[in-house]
């Protein structure tokens, strides 16, 4: 599905990604990490086109992303729910799920209607507060929109970083419930996430980065590799 070989990606002078080569395969859930700092965020932006990549190669299906525009990249299936989650002010939930169709534009408008409706079926908590302003959510009820905005494209793919920062418990094994669940639905998913364990729970495979390199990858649901991640990522 997807496929990274020796990309490099820099910020300015700084060499952030040095080579890795990583892939996530249909149905899988990747998760990629690390300390802070090490370019788990700039893997992310990279693939999707926010960050030029310097050199390497990086295929979706097959097909190559590289010098690809962003909207480019996500009309090709590749659906980027960042960190920050970028919830537009002034605008209410159904407003901000709704600029989620712009990932395809080419779509009938009854089956817009019916995506919005999808939306609100996988996340009621988005129904109920429709029409409030989305910035006047909570943070885990703002990542949901963040991420039902994204399923509205009918991505191919996910990208997903860091979805539980900051967020309550309780909140989290939501998030994390949500996770679970398009897993089940064969969604692929490439998952940045600082709660390394919560993460293995619903994913296939693991790499772990350090100074911008893979330094190990492991199967998530192997005893073995989750101790030796621990002694890879340890402060």
């Amino acid at each position: 599905m997807l496929e990274l070989e020796d990309v490099q990606a820099y910020y300015g002078l700084s060499h952030v990604l040095q080579g890795i080569t990583l892939s996530v395969g249909v149905g899988e859930v990747v998760v990629l990490c690390g300390r802070n700092g090490v370019g788990k965020t700039t893997a992310i932006k990279t693939i999707a086109g926010w960050v030029k990549a310097a050199s390497g190669s990086i295929r979706l299906n097959g097909v190559g992303l590289e010098g690809l525009s962003s909207d480019r990249i996500c009309r090709m299936g590749i659906g980027l729910v960042p960190e920050d989650r970028r919830i537009f002010p002034g605008l209410t939930v159904e407003e901000n799920l709704k600029l989620g169709l712009l990932q395809c534009p080419w779509r009938p408008t009854r089956e817009s209607r019916l995506m919005i409706e999808q939306a609100y079926e996988r996340f009621p908590r988005l129904k109920e507060r429709r029409f409030q302003m989305g910035t006047a959510l909570s943070g885990g009820e703002q990542q949901m929109l963040a991420i039902a905005r994204v399923l509205i494209g009918a991505p191919k793919l996910l990208l997903i970083d860091e979805p539980t920062e900051g967020l309550a418990p309780i909140i989290v094994d939501e998030i994390f419930a949500i996770i679970a669940s398009l897993r089940d639905e064969g969604i692929p998913i490439l998952l940045v996430e600082q709660n390394v364990h919560r993460a293995l729970d619903v994913a296939t495979r693991f790499y772990a980065l350090e100074r911008g390199q893979i330094v190990m990858q492991g199967d998530a649901s192997s005893t073995f590799d989750r101790v030796s991640l621990d002694e890879v990522i340890a402060v």
